[in-house]
């Protein structure tokens, strides 16, 4: 089972201040985990290119990208704020799009039977930027720019992606919520930002709030009918929107979810990657702040995805 890790030293230089919570050291955190864990002996590494405008264009919206490019700072020049949360300086558009860039690399590594899964392990996230907007910390959608790749240059008819970060993935949701060839599953606490996910839906988008407090044991059992979900589904290639923001120590939620609960999880979207897509996996960073929980977290995430 090969699994390769894919990120790019550009997304650490991207920094919204030391105060921030999704800061550069979330990366330093993991690698540093990795090597103490002796996961770098079995993995591969691969260094992410930036991700195209068309491929950009397939998941947002042409004048938003655009727009997204014309604010960017030049060297020397201020910040600018995309949001309440989110902030661009000189180096962030570049590591968005190394971000963006690694979920394509990584559809392209897994369905040329290069690599079994891929975690990509980038900054800044994603799943909070919708077909117009960034939020939330995040600038561009990394995984829809990475689904539509799938769709689009790819040829594959059904992509799953199961969302398991403490918010709710409202910017993928609105990305393919037209979209009959995508199966969206996404748990999250609620009532919490980004105070969506609880709306009518197409069939296709399955969503679980989840009660602030809830423990691991009660999470496993809220979240099961996902599974069933996607084995009815048979998707073609599985994606992970992995935020481990959930976790108990993680001061910007209210879940009490542990390693073992990201495991277990992870080992579920496994069975069924094998049972209908040959194990292909591909798994994207999203939130995760408290830095020993999240680098742990995302080493018994990929524990599993590497056997």
């Amino acid at each position: 089972m090969t699994v390769t890790i894919i990120g790019s030293p550009y997304c650490n230089l991207h920094n919204m201040g030391d105060e921030h919570p999704e800061q550069p050291a979330r990366m330093h955190k993991i690698n540093d985990q990795i090597i103490a864990s002796g996961l770098e002996y079995v993995l591969h590494f691969a260094d992410a290119k930036p991700a195209k405008l068309s491929s950009l264009t397939r998941a947002h919206d042409k004048a938003f990208v655009q727009s997204v490019f014309d604010r960017a700072p030049k060297k020397g020049e201020d910040r600018v704020w995309l949001d309440d949360d989110t902030i661009m300086m000189d180096k962030s558009l570049n590591a968005a799009l190394h971000a963006a860039g690694a979920v394509t690399d990584a559809v392209d590594l897994v369905i040329a039977d290069k690599s079994t899964s891929a975690f990509c392990s980038v900054r800044p996230p994603g799943h909070h930027a919708g077909r117009a907007s960034s939020s939330g910390f995040c600038i561009f959608n990394n995984i829809a720019v990475g689904a539509m790749h799938a769709l689009e240059v790819h040829g594959l008819e059904r992509i799953a992606i199961i969302d398991f970060d403490v918010h709710h993935g409202n910017g993928t949701q609105d990305i393919v919520k037209d979209d009959d060839r995508v199966l969206f599953c996404s748990s999250f606490q609620h009532p919490f930002y980004p105070f969506t996910g609880d709306e009518p839906c197409r069939q296709g988008i399955v969503n679980v709030p989840i009660p602030a407090g809830t423990t691991g044991s009660e999470y496993r059992e809220m979240v099961k009918h996902w599974f069933k979900s996607v084995d009815e589904f048979k998707p073609q290639l599985i994606f992970i929107s992995a935020g481990f923001d959930a976790h108990a120590e993680d001061e910007l939620g209210q879940l009490r979810l542990v390693e073992k609960d990201y495991a277990w999880i992870t080992e579920q979207i496994k069975a069924l990657a094998e049972k209908h897509c040959e194990g292909k996996i591909i798994s994207v960073l999203e939130g995760g702040y408290a830095l020993s929980a999240l680098a742990r977290s995302v080493v018994a995430h990929v524990k599993v995805l590497a056997n």
